[in-house]
């Protein structure tokens, strides 16, 4: 059989980042930045208040207090918005708003809290330091200086930088275009009436969902039978269109997998047994220069397949590093078994211990429910996959094992608890104690 780690090879030995291209914010928000990205003007590009109040010169309220305020004439009043302010005669102070260009020959900015709000004179009650509540230009960025590195995820403070500094049209690579069909007679769309032998497409919909959720633009195929030329006709019918299409069903060994029978000898693609549990039977090639994602039918083993070779290769095509989900180290409760020769997947929950029994540092992993390949139910509510590697077929209670982080979240929310293990051994050696062989 071939190892998960050979497969993972030759998907991303085939695949390669999108071509860069200019795209418009909206467009870039999600996206990866394809070439760095330098300012073209300075941010701030002016001299401006940080707050609401009065630009003053500081030596002129260098002995305000409290007792005894510092009165000075107010002259007028500088708004938030274009144009340039007259300058700052000594001896006088001019009202001015956040945001608002700081005059020549203010070096400081008193708020409106430490005044008496005058308008025509103010009291200045305490005494202003040079610098005071004014943004110097350039302070954050100058113009030229590098402002994001090639590789960002172009999020929403990201949006912000770019559109501060002017930039309207970034480099981007430009998320995957992918096309998830799953095929079958049986399947019907969900909310429709379930015929005898029927079941809902699951699959299609679960994996349109893992690919957004990796950044993705998804075209989601539905209705397409277990016949030769509906599927050949529903696939060509996209590889114009798509960066990659990923397939659920029909590659196994019955007289009706016609993925497997329509894709075999085309293209680059090949259909392996992997020696992984779910999951066991995988396909992959490229059609027309189109990646070919071909995944079993059984749905946690569909989006299983899913974690561990598409969405790597999706992060490839991003324009980002390989990496997939994230790894952390747990300890499991339970005795865990696992066929010989497969690195299997356990469904778990993950839940804080200390040694005492109560929540503490170490992250102990707890089985999500049943481990069958058609249980959705306990991946759906599995926060990881304990991982088993594949010379290992009994895990004792204790043992500690590398796992994979599923949703989103579960990472963010586990940091944030401060629960996570902090092993740094490397979680692909295998568990830190001796378990059976």
């Amino acid at each position: 059989m071939t190892t998960v780690d050979e497969h993972l090879e030759r998907i991303l030995a085939a695949v390669a980042p999108t071509r860069p291209r200019r795209a418009g914010l909206e467009q870039a928000h999600g996206c990866v930045l394809a070439a760095d990205v330098r300012a073209t003007v300075a941010l701030p590009s002016f001299d401006n208040s940080a707050m609401d109040g009065y630009a003053v010169r500081a030596a002129d309220v260098a002995e305000a207090t409290e007792d005894a305020p510092t009165t000075l004439p107010v002259v007028g009043e500088i708004p938030a918005g274009p144009g340039t302010p007259a300058p700052l005669k000594p001896g006088t102070v001019v009202r001015i708003m956040t945001g608002a260009p700081l005059p020549r020959g203010a070096d400081a900015v008193v708020q409106l809290e430490w005044t008496d709000g005058g308008r025509e004179s103010v009291a200045i009650r305490r005494p202003a330091d040079r610098g005071l509540h004014v943004r110097r230009a350039g302070e954050d960025v100058t113009p030229g200086a590098l402002v994001l590195p090639a590789g960002t995820v172009i999020g929403s403070a990201q949006i912000g930088l770019l559109a501060a500094v002017n930039v309207a049209r970034p480099p981007v690579h430009p998320r995957p275009r992918v096309a998830v069909l799953s095929t079958g007679t049986e399947l019907v769309e969900v909310g429709s009436p379930l015929g005898a032998g029927q079941i809902v497409d699951s699959n299609s919909h679960g994996i349109a969902a893992a690919a957004r959720e990796a950044g993705a633009l998804v075209r989601r195929l539905t209705g397409v039978p277990d016949e030769p030329d509906a599927f050949a006709k529903a696939l060509h019918g996209v590889l114009g269109e798509v960066d990659a299409v990923v397939t659920t069903g029909g590659v196994s060994v019955g007289a009706y997998d016609v993925v497997k029978e329509v894709l075999t000898g085309t293209g680059t693609v090949r259909f392996d047994t992997v020696a992984m549990q779910p999951g066991k039977p995988q396909g992959f090639g490229l059609v027309e220069g189109v990646p070919i994602f071909t995944l079993p039918g059984n749905p946690v083993s569909a989006l299983v397949s899913f974690e561990l070779f598409v969405r790597p290769a999706l992060q490839r095509m991003r324009g980002l590093a390989a990496t997939g989900l994230p790894r952390i180290v747990v300890t499991v409760d339970t005795e865990l078994h696992s066929p010989p020769g497969r690195r299997t997947f356990v469904r778990v929950g993950l839940a804080p211990l200390g040694d005492d029994g109560r929540p503490g540092p170490r992250t102990v992993a707890r089985l999500a429910g049943g481990q069958g390949s058609h249980q959705l139910t306990s991946l759906a509510g599995a926060q990881a996959l304990v991982i088993i590697p594949e010379d290992v077929t009994q895990v004792p209670a204790g043992a500690r094992l590398p796992a994979l982080l599923l949703g989103a979240d579960a990472g963010a929310i586990l940091s944030g608890m401060g629960w996570v293990d902090t092993d740094t051994s490397d979680p692909s050696a295998g568990p830190a104690e001796p378990i059976a062989r």
